[in-house]
């Protein structure tokens, strides 16, 4: 039992949670700040130029009716209105946040692309290592080259005969 708490602690302090819990409370209260941008700002006009406030609009399929015993029938009416504000509702969200992502995008973009650059200034900045001086060469490789610069002279030598001198 012990390991499932550690697990769910381990689960629940990681930074991707928090962050999803975060925006989930955010998101909530930027929903409420649309809504009554769309119900208290927008529609008003909306409302004014249509004669009518735009929620109250509906389709009535069948209209409200009282029986003759005295009972009321309620009325059967598909609210396009109700949806309507709905749309704008969803756009406005849409719009919002796409205009806060294509920020976020940019301003990193520009992070990223400064970040490279003080990066690239760094390495020029940084003194390049000094070459290692060459090893000395041993005793048997300076004996292989005197040897091999030797027979190269030999072979470059023009060859001489000597003609045989008669014996007296």
């Amino acid at each position: 039992m012990k390991k499932f708490f550690k697990d769910f602690k381990d689960f629940i302090a990681r930074g991707n949670v928090i962050n999803l819990a975060v925006g989930i409370i955010i998101g909530g209260a930027f929903n409420a700040i649309i809504t009554s941008l769309v119900n208290h700002v927008i529609m008003p006009p909306i409302s004014l130029l249509l004669g009518n406030e735009v929620s109250l609009l509906k389709w009535v399929i069948r209209p409200e009716v009282i029986n003759a015993d005295g009972t009321v029938v309620a009325e059967i009416a598909i609210s396009w209105g109700l949806f309507v504000q709905a749309i704008i509702n969803f756009l406005l969200i849409a719009l919002v946040l796409f205009i806060v992502v294509r920020v976020f995008t940019r301003l990193n973009e520009r992070a990223e692309a400064l970040r490279a650059k003080l990066l690239h200034k760094e390495k020029e900045a940084a003194p390049e290592p000094a070459p290692e001086p060459e090893p000395e060469p041993s005793e048997e490789v300076l004996l292989l080259r005197e040897i091999r610069d030797s027979l190269v002279t030999k072979k470059s030598e023009p060859k001489t005969t000597k003609k045989a001198e008669p014996k007296k």
